[in-house]
């Protein structure tokens, strides 16, 4: 195998081959920061140790947004200009440039991505750092070019990402990486953003309404999500909204259910247009002729009805978001950590299909896919409260949901404070 030769820098025409696999981390003798890890066993929490208040922990800069809905007057079509160059993806953190050398000759066969680093940052006089892992396996024969090209083809190859300390000479490496995200200054789209990635499973984002930015780790799989997400929006997509109130139901007769087949009598025929059943609890479509009120009004007649969480969360078109019921609730609710997923997009005639998922903590509940019209309602009944632990046997939680449409235009003009 030809040794490595680093010299000053020369721009060369590169020939790369690289194949991908799996590894563990373990076999490079790199600086791991799992070995600073005591094995030691750590004591339970202390029950009256010294915590931020419930107070303090409940502050949501989203509430004024996310949790207030106008059942009165809903636009059930809007439009949306928005800046389309206010899009900028920055990876943030300390990063040096790396020396300028060329590298000729740099082979090496199948192994993972930070035994490859480590041979060839060593001929550098550079030391590397693992933050985490097992990373990928690569393979590499006669790699040419800069050495900060070497660096990029290699880690890129392996999805992982890089950063230089110059002065202590040290490239560290991890699967994630931290990245500010800069939007347009529209609120529906940030919302739509953030909805977006807590679909993709980032709950610790945090965003600054002042400059408009949602700052998140994220490994390569989550940012070139990102990055299409981004890219969707020079098709002016379509934004759909859902407008969502859960209340829980406690029948006035402790001895029976709440009688769902009532609707058929208090409303006109057809008001109900479909009724599907999932895993647990049955999804209801209806027209607007059952709306918030009407249903209140009907329900009132059976059962006790106690707020949950109202609010609302928008998903850009065939893209996935969540919703969590506790943000625009009670902390103390039994379902603070009840979640409604959907993965929607508007088809022909104003028809949107909504996959709709409720999750808890310990997993999927139900499931629905509803195929509705602009302007009819959906509603999930049918979810015993057993499930979040209430001992009511004949109680049950309903979740009454109304989609609307925001469609999109981009522009290169300046857009602020767009509500």
């Amino acid at each position: 195998m030809k040794k490595t030769i680093f010299t000053k820098f020369i721009p060369l025409i590169l020939l790369i081959t690289l194949t991908l696999g799996c590894s563990n981390s373990n076999e490079a003798p790199i600086v791991n920061n799992r070995d600073m890890i005591s094995a030691d066993i750590i004591p339970p929490q202390d029950p009256l140790a010294v915590r931020t208040s419930k107070g303090a922990s409940s502050l949501d800069l989203e509430t004024p947004l996310r949790c207030s809905v106008n059942w009165k007057t809903q636009e059930m079509i809007s439009a949306l200009p928005f800046n389309i160059t206010a899009f900028n993806l920055v990876k943030n953190g300390h990063n040096d440039i790396l020396p300028r050398f060329e590298v000729t000759g740099f082979s090496f066969e199948t192994m993972s991505a930070e035994k490859a680093l480590l041979k060839l940052t060593k001929e550098a006089g550079i030391k590397l750092v693992a933050k985490d892992g097992p990373y990928a396996k690569i393979a590499a024969e006669n790699l040419r070019g800069e050495f900060t090209e070497v660096v990029n083809m290699i880690t890129e190859a392996a999805d992982i990402y890089y950063s230089y300390d110059e002065s202590k000479k040290t490239i560290t490496i991890s699967h994630k990486a931290s990245f500010s995200l800069f939007t347009p200054q529209s609120r529906p789209i940030m919302l739509g953003l953030l909805d977006v990635l807590r679909g993709a499973g980032i709950t610790d984002a945090t965003t600054d309404w002042a400059d408009y930015s949602i700052t998140f780790d994220a490994d390569y799989e989550i940012k070139n999500k990102i990055m299409g997400l981004i890219k969707s929006f020079e098709d002016n997509p379509t934004l759909i909204v859902y407008d969502i109130s859960v209340f829980r139901l406690y029948p006035y007769d402790q001895q029976e259910e709440v009688n769902w087949q009532e609707l058929m009598k208090a409303f006109d025929f057809g008001t109900i247009k479909t009724a599907k059943a999932g895993v647990i609890g049955r999804v209801l479509t209806t027209s607007n002729e059952l709306n918030i009120n009407t249903l209140r009004e009907f329900l009132g007649t059976q059962a006790m009805i106690m707020p949950v969480s109202e609010g609302k969360f928008v998903v850009p078109n065939k893209w996935f978001a969540r919703f969590d019921i506790g943000k625009c609730g009670s902390r103390t609710s039994l379902e603070q950590d009840l979640s409604i997923l959907s993965q929607s997009s508007l088809e022909q005639k104003n028809r949107i299909f909504s996959n709709i998922t409720l999750e808890a903590t310990g997993g999927q509940i139900t499931q629905f896919n509803v195929r509705s019209r602009l302007g009819e309602n959906f509603l999930i009944i049918g979810i015993p409260n057993g499930i979040f632990g209430v001992d009511k046997p004949k109680s049950e939680t309903v979740v009454f949901i109304v989609p609307r449409i925001i469609r999109t235009i981009k522009t290169t003009s300046k857009i602020k404070n767009n509500l």
